[in-house]
């Protein structure tokens, strides 16, 4: 059983910059049949994008997702693990923060991104959480 974050975490992450409009980073995250996308100004952490986050703050206000920069809609207050923490320490974060993806990063370069369902999938594959991770997109 897998016991750091470097053993379930998605490596490289999709990311996108600040200036990147929310359609491009919907098509990113529909292409790469994701939830969230790492924003990366060069090589600093700047957020993360979520398909929640599109939705709460951009579609739902009447943004025009081709001119509205990512930068407008993102998460950017963040808590971040490193690859060498555990699986339990991602955990306690996640809830502690309430939030379900974790940049992962090793000094000052995003070098992951572990979710929810990345451990759900680890810790307990025969729960729902982790079967829906596990399976194929239905959109």
């Amino acid at each position: 059983m897998a016991q750091q974050v470097k053993e379930v975490m998605t490596a490289p992450p999709h990311t996108v910059s600040p200036d990147t409009s929310i359609r491009e980073a919907a098509v990113e995250m529909r292409d790469g049949d994701i939830g969230g996308v790492v924003v990366t100004d060069g090589d600093r952490l700047v957020g993360v994008l979520t398909d929640r986050d599109i939705v709460v703050r951009c579609v739902a206000d009447g943004a025009d997702v081709d001119s509205t920069p990512v930068r407008e809609a993102v998460s950017g207050d963040l808590t971040t693990v490193g690859p060498t923490d555990s699986l339990d320490r991602a955990l306690e974060c996640m809830r502690d923060q309430a939030v379900r993806r974790l940049p992962v990063v090793d000094g000052d370069r995003v070098v992951g991104i572990v979710s929810l369902g990345d451990l759900a999938v680890e810790r307990d594959p025969s729960s729902v959480l982790s079967q829906i991770s596990g399976s194929t997109s239905n959109t």
